[in-house]
């Protein structure tokens, strides 16, 4: 793959291992070098971080595949750098690559808790789960800094409107005072990615994100303070860490979770060539089997994007996978249903309601 990265560079801490342009540029770039030294203080690949003002923020979806039909995201991007990210191809609607691009030049929507807020107090607006964290973490750690997740937890609790977070962030840990609170009403539910326990997998395929062992003390600290967690062990990598299905459920009992859900590798687009780039650079030795048995789950292709099947792959690797999923989920009381968070509770902010006759 072409990059436009200086290769002097150090980019230890980053996921990708190319930064190839994206699909929608009519060309290529290819970094040349211009005989200029490159100062010790810049020979770190640094992140960056512009801002936008979104025009909307609430984004909706039909997928079967979903348990939600809506979405926001503060931030464009994740420095996370995990490398199995399925939000990659989405930077090259930025004219940005899905490579380096991604978990380096980030975008921070300032404004979203004021567009949200705007959104919500529509008078054609239905309420139903809003899910946070599906394309890019809230929690990354520029929510630091930025605070606009925050900003746009208290607009939901201010309308009482239900939302479903997904993350691998600590930072969450900042907000528990207002997920309690929403909890109480029954208009929160948190689902903390843990994709193995390995701490040194952990930090190849998602060099920015806590540790595991931290995300589970986040799980902890969550149950604790009343919010309902959910164990999400996903993405499942065949021969990298399919074998650890059963010792994650038990972590996520362990630690409180309620219940546990999974999702297979996916590779649209761009994450294909990024994660065998990766494979070949830290897994050389069964890339060949990494990707043969994905195949295989995907009808001979690398990603199947067919609704069904994009999430769970097929075949016999897949349906193994899955059984084995299930019987550990039933064995820990991780397999049930949630109850439906509230949306009876939704109200706008100082509008006025229509009181009943009777």
């Amino acid at each position: 793959m072409s990059d436009t990265v200086d290769p002097r560079l150090r980019r230890a801490g980053r996921g990708a291992q190319s930064n190839a342009a994206g699909r929608y540029e009519r060309h290529g770039r290819v970094f040349e070098e211009d005989g200029w030294d490159v100062a010790p203080e810049e020979t770190a690949l640094r992140t960056q971080v512009s801002t936008e003002t979104p025009r909307r923020m609430i984004t909706y979806n039909r997928s079967p595949d979903l348990p939600f039909d809506r979405s926001i995201n503060p931030y464009r991007g994740c420095e996370h750098g995990c490398i199995y990210c399925f939000a990659r191809p989405s930077h090259a609607w930025l004219g940005l690559s899905a490579g380096l691009d991604f978990e380096t030049r980030l975008v921070a929507r300032p404004e979203a808790p004021e567009v949200l807020a705007k959104e919500l107090s529509s008078k054609r607006y239905s309420p139903e789960t809003i899910a946070i964290g599906t394309n890019t973490d809230p929690y990354q750690p520029i929510e630091k800094a930025h605070g606009i997740m925050r900003d746009c937890l208290q607009v939901l609790s201010e309308f009482n409107h239900p939302v479903g977070i997904v993350t691998k962030g600590t930072l969450i840990e900042r907000d528990i005072d207002i997920l309690s609170d929403m909890a109480a009403r029954g208009l929160v539910r948190v689902g903390l990615s843990v994709t193995t326990l390995d701490a040194g997998l952990s930090r190849k395929m998602e060099p920015r994100a806590p540790s595991p062992k931290r995300r589970l003390q986040v799980m902890e600290r969550l149950s604790q303070a009343g919010i309902s967690v959910r164990i999400m062990t996903s993405p499942i990598v065949p021969a990298i860490n399919d074998h650890e299905i059963e010792a994650l459920l038990q972590a996520g009992k362990d630690a409180g979770a309620e219940a546990a859900s999974w999702v297979m590798l996916r590779l649209p687009l761009e994450v294909s060539p990024l994660f065998k780039e990766w494979l070949e650079t830290h897994f050389p030795d069964r890339a060949a089997r990494v990707m043969g048995l994905v195949r295989g789950m995907h009808g001979g292709k690398e990603y199947d994007p067919e609704w069904g099947r994009r999430m769970r792959g097929e075949g016999a690797h897949a349906e193994m996978i899955a059984a084995r999923f299930r019987v550990a989920a039933r064995r820990l009381g991780l397999d049930r249903r949630l109850p439906p968070l509230r949306r009876d509770l939704f109200r706008v902010p100082g509008r006025a309601e229509q009181l009943d006759l009777f």
